[in-house]
Order: C-alpha cells, then sequence, then structure tokens
C-alpha cells in the first residue's frame, strides 16, 4: 500500500480527518495565434569582423534572394553542380527558433551574453556547416525565397555572406504562380502573392551594393555566360559542369522544398518563356518591371 494511503486511513481513524488530493490541473491547449499574432523579434548581436571566426562554422555562405517562381531551383542546380558549391534544397532556416524553457536556462546563456537570437544564429549556422561538410565542398549556397523577409539578418547573422539577387520578368513569375494550381490560385491572387516577394527583393538589392544581380531570361538564353559571371563573382573557377548538371529522379527534388517538375528534372536549362507585352502587364506590377528594365 503506497505511503500516501497509509496516512489517510492513519488521519481518517485517529482524527475523522480525510486527506482528499487536490484535483489535477487540467492543461489547456495553448490557443493557436492568430494572424495578426506574431513572435517578437529575436534580439542579437552582430558579430564584429575579429569575433566572426570564433562566431561561426560557415564562413561566405551564399544566399539566393528572389522571388517564389523566378528560377531559384534551377539556379540552385547548377550552382550546386560546381565541385566547389554545395546548394541542397531549401532549409527554410528561419523557421528555426529557439526557446530557453526556464528561468535558469535564460539566466545561463544571458550570462554567456547569448540572447534568443544568438542562440538561433548559432543553429542556423550549424545546420549550414553540417550540410557543408558532409558534402565535401568549400561553400554552401541557400535558395530559400522566404529568405528575402529576413535579408538583414542573414546578413547580420554572417556579416561575409554573399547575396545573389535572381530576377524575373514579375508578370512571367506570377503566371507561373497561378499555373502551378489554377482553381486555388487565380491570376489576380498570384499577382498579390508575388508582389510582396519583389517589393522585398527589390527592398533587399537596393540595400546591398555589393550583392550580385542575374536575371532568369539572361540564365536561359546564354548560361555560359552568366555562369561565368556569378562564378567571377564568388571567386571560384567557371566549372561546365553547371550547364549540365544532370537528370533528376522524384527523389532528388522534394516537392515542396522547390521546384520539382518536369523541366527541372531534365538536367540542363531548358528556354524560357516568351516575354510579356506591355498591354499584359498589370498595373500593380509597372514600377517594378521599370525599376527591373522590363518596361517595354
Amino acid at each position: 500500500m503506497s505511503l500516501a494511503r497509509n496516512l489517510n486511513r492513519a488521519l481518517t481513524v485517529t482524527t475523522g480527518l480525510q486527506v482528499r488530493r487536490a484535483p489535477r490541473a487540467v492543461k489547456e491547449k495553448p490557443a493557436a495565434p492568430t494572424a495578426v499574432e506574431a513572435r517578437p523579434a529575436a534580439p542579437y548581436r552582430c558579430p564584429s569582423p575579429e569575433e566572426l571566426p570564433a562566431e561561426r562554422l560557415v564562413r561566405g555562405p551564399v544566399f539566393i534572394i528572389s522571388s517564389i517562381r523566378s528560377g531559384s531551383t534551377l539556379l540552385r542546380m547548377m550552382l550546386g553542380a560546381h565541385p566547389r558549391l554545395h546548394a541542397p534544397h531549401e532549409l527554410h532556416i528561419g523557421k528555426l527558433e529557439v526557446t530557453c524553457a526556464n528561468w535558469f536556462s535564460e539566466r545561463a546563456m544571458g550570462e554567456l551574453g547569448l540572447a534568443r537570437g544568438d542562440l538561433e544564429h548559432l543553429l542556423w549556422d550549424r545546420v549550414l556547416h553540417r550540410e557543408l561538410t558532409g558534402s565535401g565542398k568549400d561553400f554552401v549556397v541557400e535558395k530559400t525565397p522566404a529568405n528575402v523577409y529576413m535579408y538583414r539578418r542573414l546578413k547580420d547573422c554572417w556579416p561575409d555572406a554573399r547575396f545573389v539577387f535572381l530576377l524575373r520578368h514579375p508578370v512571367s513569375t506570377a503566371r507561373s504562380w497561378h499555373e502551378t494550381d489554377p482553381v486555388k490560385r487565380p491570376y489576380d491572387t498570384a499577382v498579390t502573392d508575388v508582389l510582396k516577394y519583389l517589393t522585398a527583393v527589390e527592398e533587399a538589392r537596393a540595400a546591398d551594393a555589393e550583392g550580385f544581380t542575374v536575371r532568369y531570361e539572361d540564365i536561359t538564353d546564354d548560361p555560359e555566360r552568366e555562369m561565368r559571371r556569378l562564378c567571377a563573382f564568388l571567386g571560384v573557377d567557371y566549372a561546365p559542369a553547371m550547364l549540365n548538371y544532370g537528370e533528376k529522379s522524384g527523389g532528388e527534388l522534394v516537392r515542396g522544398l522547390g521546384d520539382w517538375r518536369d523541366n527541372i528534372r531534365t538536367g540542363t536549362v531548358q528556354p524560357g518563356r516568351a516575354l510579356p507585352a506591355a498591354d499584359e502587364v498589370p498595373e500593380r506590377l509597372r514600377p517594378v518591371c521599370e525599376a527591373w528594365g522590363y518596361a517595354s
């Protein structure tokens, strides 16, 4: 018999009192966050050049900043075919978050000078380092489209990061996004979706004078020329294998983590679609078209 039951019996006999267990607290499930709720921004510090070697395992990572449906999977496949560049599928590191579960862990990390954002940066860096080390290559390339919304933080996390801004005609981008699910995503909705990305791409591009800009249409028109330019920016020799990265099976292209359709599986650059005429450009997309030199 358990100690608690023995004690209960003894109290009942000697005093007429009975020890009653407190009712178990019912754990309520946390309410699902609403659309307007957002986790507060994680505080962090940007490591100085002197601190960087001790703070980061990965040096000189490459981030492709682009909208959805802009050809980023094609670009990452071409870069990944280079003997010195490792370009895995989209990693979505920005959604890897760290939580101190109690006061002690928060206090302990605070004594080390590590806020929540600093811990997240260490985690992101370790994930990229694991990928890079396993590949046996020299530099890692990350192409998650959502990176466009965290450009500033990526730059603060890795001050020596290199940024490649991939542009595509805004109308072609919207049409491609619409065509992935025409029923669920009418063309006007697709325009709304991609415009958010396009605006963020332009803001990041305007803020980074040292970044490299390349157009999807130029890649499909003259891939060797554009890969030579890009290799020069990254400080690596041009590799002909980049133009024929090899046929890919469905198992090698993860659905939901980049393009997985027929064109990308061919293993080589396919012709791009014809550019839209001026009268096919929705009014909402005209400012971006002009900023990117696509105005007819």
